[in-house]
């Protein structure tokens, strides 16, 4: 006997979309990219869960330097006895707050960036994207299979450390301190790198008794130790507790306040507990193993023109080239003319830059030393402290700081540098010129510096190299 007819269900076609190119993350390198290419004209679809501009105008770049300056004005007020009188500062916390809503992150909507993209000819899709095939983004029941590839800007996610009953407790990342309405009258930070630092420098100067945990041997474990050894110098007299070394074994909440055990054996309490250990990438969420690449590295390794994949590229934090918005953007920037076909310059990261901006802002360029001593150069340094020089004199309160350079004496060029200074970000732009440009160092020892100014410390420590 015939078995009768069953009508099978239907199952729903997804919806493909074939546009030239998809751009998946809209961080400041998404946003660069896919605004480049919907310019030139091709049909770019760009996939955001969260926000168009990424972390750094909502809640890192521009709202954490607007917090900079307000501490920095603290400070300088505090100074006024030292240098011209007296002073009484009075801290608040509103303006700040109220600023970083009115100016900076527009109370953390996103409409002008994303119709500005819009106006530029893009498309903008709300979702989260996830591989699924060489060639092909699904985002939900969306499939998108474009002509020309597909970009990758996924950014990351504050990475918090295996510390015992940490996850279970309400800490802080970098989203949290910015958004605060309210400073804590005690703040303790598991992390002294530069989002932990700014972080502690702030609300040390707005009232709080700030404590930093750091595994490494100093603040900014991977700048040079003479450059960090000025800012903990600095920290100190913010009343800041700087535990170098040391590492926290376990956290609890007891729903007023964090105790954190060290692996000192100390015990540490405060009303806040801000997470600034470093950030990650859900490669495996991104389905990157379906274009065969590998979810667990991190990273994805790219070529000088942002090449990941056969048609897939990446720019940003998750290339494992820094975290830095410029980086980003200058990645943006190969990758769009490698999508358009236009010659250019690959990627090159000799001398690239990198600022904290505490006070005094510590900034670098290119290799340390011992990274310098690690690829096998024949490395000389020198070393200027800023209150020996004729400005840091001159400057005298929070005049802290050093210039340290990094020489490959076979060639006689600056391989890397370091400033740490008032201002020391802006003093950095030569230094970065000569590791760029590879300029020999005996052309610039015949340069004038213009005195009394702060970037004339670049001249004895031309000549203290023995290049």
């Amino acid at each position: 006997m015939a078995e009768p007819d069953v009508a099978q269900p239907d199952v729903a076609e997804p919806d493909v979309a074939q546009p030239d190119v998809v751009v998946v993350g809209m961080g400041p390198g998404g946003e660069e990219l896919a605004g480049r290419l919907a310019a030139a004209g091709l049909d770019v679809v760009a996939v955001e869960a969260r926000l168009v501009g990424g972390e750094c105008p909502y809640f890192a770049c521009l709202p954490t330097k607007m917090m900079l300056r307000a501490a920095g004005v603290l400070a300088e007020a505090r100074r006024v006895p030292q240098l011209a009188g007296t002073s009484e500062v009075h801290p608040d916390w509103a303006p700040v707050a109220d600023r970083i809503r009115d100016e900076a992150t527009s109370s953390w909507d996103d409409t002008s960036a994303a119709q500005r993209f819009e106006a530029a000819g893009g498309r903008l899709l709300r979702g989260t994207a996830r591989l699924t095939a060489p060639g092909e983004v699904a985002v939900g029941a969306q499939v998108l299979r474009p002509r020309l590839g597909i970009a990758l800007n996924p950014g990351t996610e504050p990475a918090v450390p295996p510390v015992d009953g940490l996850p279970a407790t309400p800490y802080w990342t970098n989203r949290d301190a910015v958004t605060t309405r309210e400073v804590p009258q005690s703040l303790l930070v598991l992390g002294g790198g530069p989002v932990g630092a700014e972080f502690a420098q702030v609300f040390a100067r707005f009232g709080s008794a700030v404590t930093i945990v750091e595994g490494g041997p100093h603040l900014l474990p991977r700048t040079e130790p003479e450059a960090a050894e000025p800012l903990q110098q600095a920290f100190a007299r913010d009343g800041i507790d700087v535990r170098t070394g040391s590492h926290a074994n376990a956290v609890t909440h007891d729903g007023t306040r964090f105790t954190a055990q060290l692996d000192s054996g100390t015990e540490h309490t405060a009303e806040k507990l801000l997470v600034a250990t470093g950030r990650s990438t859900d490669l495996a969420g991104l389905g990157v193993a379906a274009v065969g690449l590998d979810d667990t590295a991190g990273t994805l390794p790219v070529d000088g023109r942002m090449r990941a994949a056969d048609r897939l590229w990446a720019v940003g934090d998750v290339t494992g080239h820094g975290g830095f918005t410029h980086t980003s953007v200058h990645q943006a920037r190969i990758a769009a003319d490698d999508i358009l076909g236009h010659a250019g310059e690959p990627a090159d990261y000799r001398a690239m830059p990198a600022v904290t901006y505490t006070d005094p802002e510590v900034a670098a360029v290119g290799r340390t030393e011992q990274q310098a001593r690690d690829e096998g150069r024949d490395v000389r340094t020198s070393t200027v402290a800023i209150p020996d020089t004729a400005r840091g004199w001159i400057h005298r309160a929070g005049n802290d700081g050093a210039v340290k350079l990094v020489a490959d004496a076979r060639r006689g060029v600056l391989v890397g540098a370091s400033v740490t200074a008032p201002a020391g970000g802006e003093m950095l732009s030569g230094l970065a010129v000569a590791v760029h440009a590879e300029v020999p160092v005996a052309r610039l020892r015949s340069m004038i510096h213009a005195f009394p100014s702060f970037h004339r410390a670049f001249e004895p420590a031309l000549q203290a190299l023995h290049v």
